[in-house]
């Protein structure tokens, strides 16, 4: 057994772990860059159909951060739930038994 091994045991992270992470992060920034996009051009299109040209693209930015932020929150309880236990070691010196024998 390596070093690195041992140390993932005793912390409890485990490789696949920090892969979540990675794609928790990836999964983030494509969301959030895809609210602001698709308000931006939507609220271009309204603008330009209804001919009330900044106030709608101005509410629709402003409307996809707090958007973002529920998505942001969805996918990271989401991946908060996938992830397994970390790995709890069971010491024979704990409190529970100190002093008993």
């Amino acid at each position: 057994m390596t070093q690195n091994d041992e140390h993932q045991k005793r912390s409890g992270f485990q490789a696949t772990d920090s892969m979540t992470m990675v794609a928790v992060a990836g999964q983030v920034g494509c969301v959030t860059l895809l609210s602001v996009l698709l308000a931006v051009f939507l609220g271009l299109y309204l603008d330009r159909l209804l001919g009330t040209r900044p106030i709608i693209l101005i509410l629709l930015v402003l409307g996809s951060a707090p958007l973002s932020l529920l998505l942001t929150y969805y996918i990271a309880i989401r991946a908060t739930r996938r992830v397994g236990k970390p790995i709890t070691t069971k010491r024979e010196d704990s409190e529970e038994t100190r002093g008993e024998s």
